[in-house]
C-alpha cells in the first residue's frame, strides 16, 4: 500500500514571526524531517494550502499565505477554505491517483484543520496516522500543548493511528 505524507497548512503564517504558533520552534524541525523522510522514501507528498478571507494572515498570495516547503516536481498542491482539506477540493482525487492507502497528516492546527482532515481520511477510507510532535495549535481556553493532546486522544478513539513523528517509517509500500 502507498504511503503519503499530507502536510496540512505548513504557511509561514503559523511557522515563522511572532504570531507562529507556540511550538513552531518545534513542530517546524518535525515537519522538516518527515517532509525530508517521506522525499528519500519516495513517498507521496501534497501540501495542503489554506486560502483565508480578506485581511486573514493567509490571505492568498500574501507573505503568511506561503508554503515553509517548496513543492518539488511531482508533488501536488491543495488550496482548501474549509477545515476538512477533503472538502471540495481534489485532495480525494490526488491520493487515488497516487494509490495511497496509508495517510500521515502533519501540520496546522490540531484542533481545526488537521482533525477535520483526519476524519475526512477516515471517511475516505484510508488508514490515518497523525504524527504525534508535528502537529500544533495556539493556546485557547487550554494550552495549545494540551489541545493537541486532547485532539490525539480524541483522533485515537476514531481509529486513528498517532505515532511520534521522529519514529514513523515513511516509505512508498508502508503500513
Amino acid at each position: 500500500m502507498t504511503t503519503a505524507l499530507v502536510l496540512i497548512d505548513a504557511q509561514r503564517n503559523m511557522l515563522h514571526g511572532p504570531d507562529a504558533v507556540p511550538a513552531a520552534p518545534r513542530v517546524g524541525p518535525a515537519l522538516a524531517d518527515l517532509l525530508a523522510r517521506a522525499r528519500a522514501a519516495g513517498a507521496a507528498v501534497v501540501h495542503v494550502q489554506n486560502d483565508g478571507g480578506p485581511g486573514e494572515p493567509d490571505e492568498p498570495h500574501t507573505p503568511g499565505w506561503e508554503l515553509v516547503h517548496p513543492p518539488l516536481p511531482g508533488e501536488a498542491v491543495v488550496r482548501k477554505t474549509a477545515p476538512d482539506a477533503f472538502a471540495g477540493t481534489a485532495l480525494a482525487d490526488e491520493l487515488a491517483r497516487a494509490h495511497v492507502r496509508t495517510a500521515v497528516l502533519a501540520g496546522m492546527q490540531s484542533q481545526y484543520c488537521v482533525a477535520a482532515t483526519a476524519r475526512g481520511a477516515l471517511g475516505q477510507g484510508l488508514d490515518t496516522v497523525l504524527a504525534s510532535g508535528a502537529h500544533a495549535t495556539y493556546d485557547e481556553d487550554a494550552s495549545a500543548h494540551a489541545i493537541s493532546r486532547a485532539v490525539e486522544e480524541d483522533l485515537a478513539a476514531l481509529g486513528v493511528r498517532v505515532l511520534p513523528a521522529d519514529r514513523l517509517p515513511l516509505t512508498p509500500q508502508t503500513r
